[in-house]
């Protein structure tokens, strides 16, 4: 087809473009490098992002004015002027965090240095039920509204929720009621009307690790998370993988006992059905009907938890050690498919049942030297999450941050 567009249209444009795109991508790493790093320099930045400090200069300048970094004092130097350092700012710009979850709901709110404005837990357990998406839009509105921040200095809002999560468009395909003719994070998008990003709860957490936590600074790392259900967090090559739908890390429903207990996804013998918190649970409840002895026959059925066994384990019940390394070692023996597969340099084990600490490291660990090919274990460490339950938040602002920065 025969273009109109005159020769110095032609020449002009594609420049103008370029100019723009190189300092579109100037901001977003100098964003990411101050969300990562905490302060930099001028100078610094320059060095990260390979460009020269008066074009630095001005692209600072420009955010300065739009809230987004302010100066926060001088660095320390041998000699000549002390260089102005920068931080994000904390005056706008804050995200809205809902941790979505099987126990309760937690809706938190962070500025860009990831310090919690406000928070609020509510006794608001995950079903598959408009009538909980409803009761979760409720509990939302409640914190905007004791939380006094224009409505206008939100960013964004990320959602942490359980089950099978396509997080390029928001579904839920385990807990489908949440979809309400659109996807989960569209309906909320549309509601709250600013962006909406949902992420596996696992995955989450496993951001969380990798930018805050244990795994910082690796780039092939595994994290177990083992709460109601099992989950996988993987990273490779330094980024959370999420798989073609973003499903990947499903290592609670691969099959181990073929003719074992029916699974909630409607499977036999699911990893889940023998090493959850919930089988956890339901194991020592059998045990103890059988008559096995342990300081846990004192408490009433509907009052022992997974915390109740953890405690029970520290103070020396055998019963409850001996299931909690049945099911470390169940656990190794999964993960041992998952090393041979990913071959990662650490595992991070998370969730309620680290609380059980070495009486779940140790037998997974066990299981590991057992079924593991010698050369894939020999430099690989597992350990307990030193950030607990906030890799999960942590994670999920950290996604919310850099998708952000992603569209600056």
């Amino acid at each position: 087809m025969f273009d109109s567009t005159t020769s110095s249209e032609v020449d002009f444009q594609p420049k103008t473009s370029v100019v723009d795109y190189k300092k579109s991508q100037h901001r977003r790493r100098i964003l990411t490098e101050l969300y990562r790093s905490g302060t930099c320099s001028i100078a610094e930045m320059a060095r990260v992002i390979h460009s020269s400090v008066p074009s630095v200069t001005s692209i600072v300048e420009e955010m300065v004015e739009e809230k987004w970094i302010v100066p926060v004092g001088t660095g320390i130097t041998k000699q000549g002027r002390k260089p102005v350092l920068f931080s994000l700012s904390t005056e706008r710009y804050y995200s809205i965090v809902l941790d979505v979850n099987t126990h309760d709901t937690k809706i938190l709110i962070l500025n860009l240095k990831n310090e919690v404005i406000l928070r609020r837990d509510f006794n608001l357990r995950l079903e598959d039920s408009s009538k909980f998406l409803n009761s979760l839009v409720e509990a939302t509105e409640q914190v905007l509204r004791e939380s006094n921040i224009r409505y206008d200095d939100f960013m964004a809002m990320g959602v942490s929720v359980a089950g099978l999560v396509d997080a390029r468009k928001g579904f839920n395909f385990t807990y489908r009621s949440l979809n309400q003719n659109e996807s989960f994070g569209t309906f909320l998008e549309n509601y709250f009307k600013f962006p909406v990003y949902v992420i596996n709860d696992t995955k989450a957490t496993t951001l969380g690790e990798h930018r805050f936590g244990l795994a910082q600074g690796k780039d092939h790392v595994l994290a177990i998370y083992i709460d109601w259900g099992v989950g996988l967090g993987v990273i490779l090559n330094g980024e959370v993988f999420q798989g073609a739908s973003g499903f990947a890390g499903e290592l609670g429903h691969i099959q181990v006992v073929p003719n074992g207990e029916l699974c909630h996804c409607g499977k036999v013998g699911c990893l889940d059905t023998i090493t959850s918190a919930a089988s956890l649970i339901r194991r020592i409840k059998k045990g103890l009907s059988e008559g096995r002895i342990s300081r846990l026959s004192a408490i009433e059925g509907e009052k022992i938890d997974a915390e109740t066994i953890i405690e029970a384990a520290w103070q020396g019940d055998s019963f409850a050690i001996d299931i909690l390394h049945e099911i470390g070692m169940e656990l190794g023996k999964g993960l041992s498919i998952a090393i041979h597969l990913f071959n990662p340099e650490i595992i991070i084990v998370d969730g309620i049942v680290a609380k059980a600490g070495a009486f779940i490291t140790n037998p997974i660990e066990q299981a590991i030297n057992k079924y593991c090919l010698t050369d894939f274990r020999n430099n690989l460490t597992v350990v307990i999450s030193q950030l607990g339950q906030e890799a999960k938040w942590l994670g999920t602002q950290a996604y919310v941050v850099e998708k952000v920065i992603e569209s600056n």
